[in-house]
């Protein structure tokens, strides 16, 4: 059972929400309808859409969405999962830079419809340039195109054994909450979509 507490947030140092053990901060909170999407084509939106459609959070997946499809629905919240698979974007016939420019124009149509967007890297250190092959930095290219963005973060704790999102989050001002096991990302959804 995990418990939330409620602690101001320190406007120089970003907030940081850990479940588990570590101490929380103050909780973020998004709305529905969402829309999903990947930066870099990665399994990642697909793991985090399978808990959204246990808690029966309104959703879209798209995983090459456009600003376009802002338009589609009344979207509240737009949700862009980090880590590139260069065999998905192999498979989508897309590179990193096609990547970064759909997901820039698609934040910067949110951002002007008021959409809340949050960053998510859901697949650890497994998706990171850790476990890139020698030269591929594309994961880092997506956090980079996505992160800084973003109204919040939601992040796999282990993703950030170098402070990767921790430094990003402090840099920018911008709340991260991370998560110890893939089962705790429900319980993350929970908290933000208060379901």
């Amino acid at each position: 059972m995990f418990l939330s507490v409620r602690l101001p947030v320190l406007a120089c140092l970003g907030a940081v929400l850990v479940l588990g053990a570590a101490a929380p901060a103050q909780a973020q909170k998004a709305e529905t309808p969402v829309l999903v999407t990947s930066c870099g084509q990665s399994p990642g939106p697909i793991k985090l859409t399978v808990y959204m459609k246990r808690l029966q959070i309104a959703h879209d997946l798209k995983t090459d969405a456009t600003a376009k499809d802002l338009g589609a629905k009344p979207y509240k919240t737009l949700i862009v999962v980090t880590g590139s698979s260069l065999k998905g974007m192999g498979a989508a016939g897309v590179s990193i830079d096609d990547e970064v420019k759909r997901v820039g124009a698609l934040i910067d149509e949110a951002r002007k419809k008021g959409i809340t967007i949050v960053g998510a890297h859901v697949e650890g250190m497994e998706r990171r340039a850790k476990s890139a092959a020698p030269g591929d930095n594309s994961d880092e290219i997506s956090i980079d195109a996505v992160c800084p963005k973003s109204n919040f973060l939601i992040v796999r704790k282990d993703g950030d054994e170098d402070g990767r999102f921790t430094t990003l989050s402090k840099k920018h001002n911008i709340p991260v909450v991370f998560f110890q096991k893939n089962t705790e990302i429900q319980d993350v959804l929970k908290n933000v979509f208060g379901s």
